[in-house]
């Protein structure tokens, strides 16, 4: 049991409790709820950094990782999840302006 930084469809930071090596391929089950229902997503994914040489101190050590295999199923999961966290403003297009001088 461990806890994430962050999540996209590529991948994600996850916090492991002991030291993980680049390369390193994980089975990876990640809990979540989505209104009042417990969602699961299961994933294969490779360990692509770590921060494990800055961490000696701490209780977690940081690494990214690619997810290499999600069934089309956890895929929705997924995107419905992120779609879930993203705010409002995401979806409005940015306006530009430039100082005039």
């Amino acid at each position: 049991m461990t806890h994430i930084g962050n999540i996209s469809e590529d991948g994600l930071l996850i916090y492991f409790p002991e030291e993980t090596d680049v390369r390193q391929y994980l089975r990876l089950k990640l809990f979540f709820s989505l209104g009042s229902e417990l969602n699961t997503i299961k994933v294969l994914a490779e360990v692509v950094w770590t921060d494990n040489h800055l961490s000696k101190d701490r209780e977690y050590y940081p690494c990214g990782v690619k997810f290499i295999d999600i069934s089309p199923e956890d895929g929705t999961k997924l995107k419905n999840l992120l779609k879930s966290l993203s705010s409002p403003l995401d979806d409005v297009p940015y306006l530009f302006h430039s100082p005039k001088m």
